[in-house]
């Protein structure tokens, strides 16, 4: 797998970031965009060989588009800087845990769980972390998580949630506004030759953790 060309890629873009160098290297583009999903689609198999929930059999939707949604930003840049992918059950969009990878120069990551998710499904979370507080402890503390994923990513509430005893001795668990895990990782791990297998090492960890999740939000 030739992660050199997205890596080369993804940096000229970094420099170039605008329409008219992005049309003329679209070929480019295309090339990077298609080792990706090669890869993607080999993994698949690995993924659903240890997590039987995950049912995704086209690579394609799991990646993220290029494209960013810039009506809102004040960053008008109009491509983004990295190649993402989220393998979960029933799909990217499906609002269930899963896996993420993210591919940028010098800010690499992987990582999985619940970022940013609707109302109805934090406020499941929060309750389901509530009522199996010792199981999910027990997830997360694990040495070996640990190792990874040594705190929940994102941001937290000042305050105990709306509906939740103040005085719960766990409160600050509940606090979280995205129950997601991230490992930061250099450019040079894409490139290693047992690159499949760190992976999974590394998504075994995160699968009791994505599995509490979706028992939550089911």
């Amino acid at each position: 797998m030739d992660f050199g060309k997205i890596f080369h890629f993804l940096i000229d873009l970094e420099i170039n970031n605008n329409r008219n160098w992005f049309n003329d290297n679209k070929l480019r583009y295309e090339e990077a965009k298609d080792e990706f999903v090669i890869f993607l689609d080999d993994f698949l198999s690995k993924l659903k060989a240890i997590d039987p929930q995950i049912n995704v059999e086209d690579p394609n939707k799991c990646m993220f588009r290029i494209y960013r949604d810039v009506r809102f930003s004040k960053n008008k840049a109009p491509y983004k800087t990295n190649f993402g992918a989220y393998i979960a059950k029933d799909g990217r969009k499906s609002g269930n845990a899963g896996y993420y990878m993210h591919i940028e120069p010098d800010r690499c990551f992987v990582g999985g769980g619940i970022y940013k998710p609707d109302a109805p499904s934090l406020k499941a979370i929060r309750q389901y972390i509530f009522d199996h507080t010792k199981d999910f402890k027990d997830i997360i503390k694990n040495d070996k998580f640990q190792s990874y994923f040594p705190e929940i990513y994102g941001e937290k509430l000042k305050r105990a949630p709306k509906d939740f005893p103040k005085n719960f001795e766990e409160i600050e668990l509940l606090k979280h506004k995205s129950y997601a895990m991230i490992h930061p990782v250099k450019n040079e791990f894409w490139e290693q030759n047992d690159l499949e297998r760190q992976l999974i090492e590394i998504y075994k960890c995160l699968l009791p953790f994505n599995h509490f999740l979706n028992k939550a939000v089911e």
